[in-house]
């Protein structure tokens, strides 16, 4: 076989996960080992997360220097610093299909995940954690929210969580809002329906788990830009958790319930000529590739799957088809901004910094690079302190523009990373800069109150 890369697009096969062999624990173990030795003679991405730093020290520390010198328990040291991000996959590896050796580390990763999870060996406190329907059921409950909020933040409480459910006491964690989004979103202005070359006329809006309970401003300030830009909405009237953090646990039949509640619904507005977009990388990605990957023959899946927008993707192909409004009256200065993993995956192109770059006086220092945090992965105790490490190159990056001058802002798409980043920023004395998301941001430079 040849060690010559593939110079072709990675294609994805489908997750075979219905099939019995495929938690089949022995031959896991072989194709493990296979791509592990393939990996170590390899060593690309021996940056990307701590899965390749794991994997290469157990090989370095092994009594044969190789892959067959590992013991097969230490396997599942680098399964558990995999945190699904699809880096290696998409943007590193040589060696995915096409090519002959037919390398899918994220799959094999999420298999072992699944077995394990099949095998009870996930507890009750990460299961919880990945459970966000089940937190946000607090959202917008008056009083409770705010005492909730209130005794998250106090030393005593946060060190029982880390005891308990195993969330680092120094992480940074989401508050719940007074008021969930599907509650306060206004209603869609009167604008008729203008069909682009390339983009539906009128956007459904997948609101997710995190803008709906947590920062319900993100989804705000989408609606002003498609209202500034007379694009008529409708919030998706049902939804469920796209199913991302039950994939990361490998809990595949979670994920094919969450299918079940959200296709259906989704696939409505898909066929009515929606573009359904929604604010989080992680959820869009879900519905794009995850989901499909998991159903590759449900028509509904299919349909939904051409459906799925990022924001600034639907945005940036408005512009194309000339119907974007380009006229930005305040300037923002400087901003540092994040690609996050998973926006670099679906494969669009950066479009969130095409539109910011549209922004008269304003200078943008972009960074493509794991910001670290990859979900529950940067609130786990086991992981929190891996994720600051992971994250320290962004933070530094994004902490002096290229004239060496400092931001005004700093942003990322996944709201979950730009906290981290901004934590991040405060663990190092970088300064503070405000962290606004880039809808926000957009909002602001259109001169919209927020």
């Amino acid at each position: 076989m040849s060690r010559e890369g593939n110079l072709e697009a990675p294609t994805r096969h489908p997750l075979d996960w219905q099939n019995p062999e495929f938690y089949n624990e022995e031959a896991l173990y072989d194709e493990l080992e296979r791509i592990f030795d393939i990996c170590h003679g390899c060593r690309r991405c021996v940056s990307l997360c701590g899965s390749f730093p794991t994997l290469f020290d157990l090989v370095d520390e092994s009594p044969t220097l190789e892959v067959d010198g590992i013991a097969k328990a230490d396997y599942w040291q680098v399964v558990d610093q995999c945190y699904m991000c699809d880096l290696c996959y998409m943007t590193k590896c040589p060696y995915t299909p096409p090519h002959e050796w037919n390398l899918d580390f994220p799959h094999t990763m999420l298999r072992a995940k699944a077995i394990k999870f099949k095998k009870g060996e996930v507890g009750m406190a990460e299961k919880l954690l990945a459970s966000t329907d089940t937190h946000g059921m607090l959202a917008g409950i008056p009083i409770v929210v705010q005492t909730v909020n209130a005794i998250n933040k106090t030393k005593p409480v946060r060190k029982a969580m880390e005891q308990v459910l195993g969330v680092d006491k120094d992480a940074w964690l989401p508050e719940l809002a007074t008021k969930t989004f599907r509650k306060v979103a206004h209603v869609s202005p009167a604008h008729a329906v203008v069909n682009g070359e390339r983009t539906p006329g009128k956007v459904a809006i997948y609101a997710t788990c995190y803008v709906n309970y947590n920062e319900p401003g993100i989804g705000q300030d989408l609606l002003k830009v498609l209202d500034h830009n007379a694009v008529p909405y409708v919030i998706v009237n049902k939804e469920q958790c796209c199913g991302m953090p039950k994939l990361e646990l490998g809990d595949l039949a979670s994920v094919a319930k969450s299918k079940e509640a959200n296709i259906p619904v989704l696939a409505e507005y898909a066929e009515q000529g929606y573009a359904i977009v929604s604010a989080v990388p992680s959820c869009t990605l879900m519905f794009k590739q995850e989901i499909p990957l998991m159903f590759p023959e449900d028509a509904a899946v299919k349909l939904v799957q051409a459906a799925m927008w990022d924001p600034f993707e639907y945005l940036m192909a408005r512009k194309r088809d000339g119907l974007l409004k380009v006229e930005f009256p305040k300037p923002l200065g400087n901003i540092s901004y994040q690609i996050p993993c998973h926006g670099r995956v679906q494969n669009i192109g950066r479009k969130t910094e095409e539109m910011l770059k549209m922004i008269p006086h304003t200078t943008l220092n972009t960074i493509e690079r794991c910001s670290g945090h990859a979900g529950t992965y940067g609130v786990k105790k086991f992981g929190h302190q891996t994720a600051m490490k992971i994250g320290k190159p962004v933070f530094k990056a994004m902490a002096t523009m290229k004239d060496g001058t400092k931001p005004d802002f700093i942003s990322s798409d996944c709201p979950l990373g730009g906290h981290h980043i901004a934590q991040g920023f405060e663990v190092n004395g970088l300064g503070a800069p405000e962290l606004a998301h880039p809808l926000t941001l957009v909002r602001k430079a259109y001169g919209l109150a927020g």
